[in-house]
């Protein structure tokens, strides 16, 4: 069998090599020359656990191929970005350009499978997309949405073994795509209908939003009681049936922190507790900000100079190199725009070089600062040892 996967980004290009690892001849596509480029070369464009290796095990056996423009296959899967126009209005163009893009190229008996996070209707809209442009298909292929679910870090075993969620327009759609991720995914498959996929994703991520926000406005409560609320956390989830999340600078990533506002835009009145949690989570990466300014505006006003501010970690979660909305990136940009001439040192161990910070070694940052802000728990900054004698806020509970 062979399957086209238009985007490879960061879950594309890990679902395309574990497909191929499992005999499935890939082609994958992407907008991007140079993705294509070290694709091919058998290099990861992205940081990811040991998914490297099984690149350069399926390009050197032929199993996987990119390329700028798709190619006929047996089955082709979407997994491009489906970012916001306005305020906040999920934008499926990207989702539509892919899906005309292979229009042509379609047959029957092909599977089509949508896994971009999409608005709720997005499949059955491609669908009628599909079939107006080439009505001679209705009936003949089949059309389904299967959401990712993996965790950045730990790709590759979650990739065959979480739980798939599984929705065709119709019941021989759904069978059909269940059929194809089998031959890869040792997790159970649950058959459902475009529409409950669709929501299912949206709702996952809406959930882990929702139970970070409650976190997140404890700290801002404990913070003003003088209170731990790293130590309350614990002590609560004590109790059996209480399970209070990690506080931390803000949410971030392509998924919880984008995903309830695919719910938002198409529910306004009803989506209450989901978007006060969206506010929440966003308001708490302007607070962690301002008590960043305010410390430095103490520490001038007391010793008379400007102060060393080590800004330690950049990525939207502990352990990677993604950026995605990351709420970490977001307080060192407000930090920079308001730094009136201190010397602001950036760290974030998971990258070597980027377009627009100078980074600066972990370790040589905390030696060096004044006021040490830990924004991301990367697992380096464990080692750094409590020093009194600088000013430290820790929003990630580096030294809870």
């Amino acid at each position: 069998m062979k399957a086209c996967f238009i985007g490879l980004g960061y879950i594309g290009l890990p679902t395309a090599i574990i497909a191929a690892k499992n005999g499935i001849k890939i082609i994958g596509v992407d907008i991007n020359p140079s993705v294509v480029e070290k694709t091919n070369k058998g290099e990861l464009h992205i940081i990811e656990p040991g998914m490297e290796e099984l690149l350069k095990e399926v390009v050197a056996n032929g199993q996987l191929k990119a390329s700028t423009t798709p190619e006929v296959a047996d089955a082709y899967f979407i997994v491009v970005p489906t970012p916001f126009k306005g305020d906040h209005q999920p934008d499926i163009s990207y989702v539509e350009s892919a899906t005309r893009a292979i229009l042509p190229l379609l047959k029957e008996g092909d599977l089509y499978v949508i896994e971009s996070t999409s608005p709720v209707g997005t499949t059955e809209t491609m669908t009628n997309l599909i079939f107006e442009i080439r009505p001679e298909l209705k009936g003949n292929i089949y059309i389904a949405y299967c959401p990712e679910r993996v965790l950045p870090g730990n790709v590759i075993y979650e990739l065959v073994h979480n739980d798939r969620v599984i929705g065709g327009i119709d019941a021989a759609s759904t069978d059909k795509a269940i059929e194809f991720y089998r031959q890869f995914v040792k997790g159970k498959l649950h058959k459902t209908n475009c529409k409950t996929a669709e929501m299912c994703k949206l709702v996952e991520n809406a959930s882990r939003d929702v139970q970070i926000a409650f976190a997140n406005e404890l700290s801002l409560i404990c913070d003003k009681a003088d209170i731990n609320v790293w130590k309350l956390i614990e002590l609560a989830n004590k109790h059996p049936r209480v399970n209070i999340l990690q506080p931390g600078c803000g949410v971030g990533g392509h998924c919880i922190a984008v995903d309830p506002y695919f719910i938002t835009a198409e529910f306004p009145m009803e989506a209450n507790i989901i978007a006060s949690a969206r506010k929440i989570n966003n308001y708490k990466s302007f607070y962690c900000s301002e008590r960043v300014k305010n410390a430095m505006l103490e520490f001038e006003l007391k010793n008379n100079r400007k102060p060393v501010v080590a800004m330690m970690g950049l990525a939207f979660k502990p352990n990677i190199d993604d950026l995605r909305e990351s709420p970490a990136k977001e307080i060192v940009m407000k930090v920079m725009q308001k730094c009136n001439n201190a010397d602001i040192l950036i760290v974030e161990p998971n990258i070597i070089k980027h377009k627009v910070f100078k980074l600066t070694d972990y370790i040589a940052a905390y030696e060096q600062a004044d006021i040490v802000v830990m924004l991301v728990a990367h697992a380096e900054f464990n080692t750094l040892p409590y020093d009194d004698s600088k000013m430290i806020l820790d929003f990630c509970g580096i030294y809870k």
